[in-house]
Parts: C-alpha cells; sequence; structure tokens
C-alpha cells in the first residue's frame, strides 16, 4: 500500500528526529503521518478483496448489517509491552464507502500520538510493527449491555473465580474505563460442583452508555446519559452471569483473560 503510493520516504522523514517528549512537535509530526498513511489509499486488489467479502457478509446475515472494524497490530500483546487500544476501531460501520474509510483510518492509526510514543519509550521500531484490519458483524449491544470477562481477579491474580464487568451500551466505555461498571462474581470450585451461584455482586454508576449514531464514520456512535432506573440495576442477570461463567471456564485454561460480550 506505501510502497504503491511512494509514501515510504516522506513517512520515514516526518518522523525523523522526533522527540517525543516535545507533545506539540509530536502532535504535529503524528497528525501529518497519518494523513500520508490515509491518502496513500487502498490498493485496487485490496478493495476488491474487502467488498467481496462485505457482499457475502451482506447475504449471509442482511443488506444494512452493522460493522464492527477492528484494528489488531502484530505486538498487540507481549510479555513486556502491550500496544491495546493504541489504535482506532470504528463501530456501527455501514456501506461500502464507509468501510473502505473505516479500513484507510484504522490503517492509519498505526501513527496515533500515543502508539508513536509508546514504541519510542519501549524500544519498537516504528516501520516493523504491522497492523491488520478484522470486520466483523457486530452485536448490537446498544441494545442491552456489554462488558468484559476475566477468567481470575484481576486485582489480585486470584485464579478461582471468573469476574464479569458489564455496562449498558456498547462495550467501548467499559474497555476504555469510561464508565464504573457492575461487577459480579463466579467461583469455580462450587460451579464445578454444580452450585452455580454469583458469589458477589457491586454495582456500577454506569452514568453514560454508548449507542449508534447517524453520521460519518467517526461519528457513527455517540455518549448519553443513562436513565436512572437503569443505572440503580444490574445491566445483567444473575442467569446470564451464570451462562458466561460457563463459557469462561470451558474456553480457558484459567490463566488468560477472555473478552465477552453480555448482550442478551
Amino acid at each position: 500500500m506505501l510502497g504503491r503510493a511512494n509514501a515510504w520516504g516522506p513517512l520515514r522523514e516526518v518522523l525523523n528526529g522526533l522527540n517525543v517528549n516535545d507533545a506539540v512537535d509530536l502532535a504535529r509530526r503524528g497528525r501529518r503521518a497519518r494523513e500520508i498513511v490515509y491518502g496513500a489509499g487502498l490498493p485496487d486488489v485490496l478493495r476488491r478483496e474487502i467488498l467481496g467479502a462485505y457482499a457475502d457478509l451482506r447475504e449471509e446475515c442482511s443488506p444494512d448489517v452493522s460493522l464492527a472494524v477492528r484494528s489488531s497490530t502484530t505486538a498487540e500483546d507481549l510479555p513486556t509491552a502491550s500496544f491495546a487500544r493504541q489504535q482506532d476501531s470504528f463501530l456501527n460501520v455501514h456501506g461500502e464507502e464507509k468501510l473502505l474509510d473505516a479500513c484507510r483510518r484504522c490503517f492509519a492509526s498505526l501513527f496515533t500520538d500515543r502508539a508513536i510514543h509508546y514504541r519510542a519509550d519501549n524500544g519498537f521500531d516504528h516501520f516493523k510493527v504491522a497492523l491488520s484490519i478484522g470486520v466483523q458483524k457486530m452485536v448490537r449491544s446498544d441494545l442491552s449491555s456489554s462488558g468484559v470477562m476475566f477468567t481470575l481477579d484481576t486485582e489480585s491474580g486470584f485464579r478461582d473465580v471468573v469476574l464479569i464487568t458489564g455496562s449498558y451500551g456498547l462495550g467501548g466505555n467499559v474497555v476504555q474505563g469510561a464508565v464504573e461498571p457492575d461487577e459480579l462474581i463466579v467461583f469455580k470450585p462450587t460451579f464445578a460442583k454444580a452450585h452455580r451461584a454469583v458469589l458477589r455482586r457491586a454495582l456500577g454508576s454506569k452514568k453514560i452508555k454508548m449507542v449508534c449514531a447517524e453520521g460519518g464514520t467517526r461519528e457513527a456512535t455517540r455518549n448519553v446519559p443513562t436513565p436512572q432506573a437503569d443505572r440503580e440495576r444490574f445491566c445483567l442477570s444473575d442467569e446470564d452471569a451464570v451462562v458466561l461463567a460457563d463459557y469462561a471456564i470451558k474456553s480457558s485454561d484459567t490463566t488468560a483473560s477472555v473478552p465477552a460480550s453480555l448482550c442478551r
């Protein structure tokens, strides 16, 4: 992509001599780097592959299927570094042009200010970290709830529990720490003996929820206040939590975290 557009030279030049501790210079160079990658466009063969797969998905699901277009880098989760959430992802994407636009923005987000700074701090070559894009049918959790599930207690490392965190709306706010989510804990040893109950629960404030919206690629979601009645109740039932815990236990060796949609 960059080679076809003769963009490697300008991209290297814009990052040459960068002092990441100069916030103004970092913002200027980062913005220019993203412009170069976005402006390189997509090769025709890649456009055809993307649109062909999109046509297949629309035929399988529905012509108006909502898409999640997600970035994933080659250095996403390493023993000594984590690049999670440093690149952009887009939700509620509809139509060929918006899908292609979202893909170009994902590629460009390899050079967000945060990602550039993090790579410099950890000794990663800016030009040896690659990015792929996953395009998926989006779960409409804006109509219900979503969250993250772990097969251990993330605070203590205790491995005998499944920890479920959730809030109303799309899951971005939970992942980004923008809301205080509900927490439900299921105890694995008793679960294995058919005593399947929530051991502990904590009601989160859940002040806002992310919902789908109309607009361009970057305006396809928005945050709205969560109704008070919803804030005062859990976003999923104990029965939901038990089902999710069963999924986590079956799919994990109790050492890894498992992201999960809590959409009902």
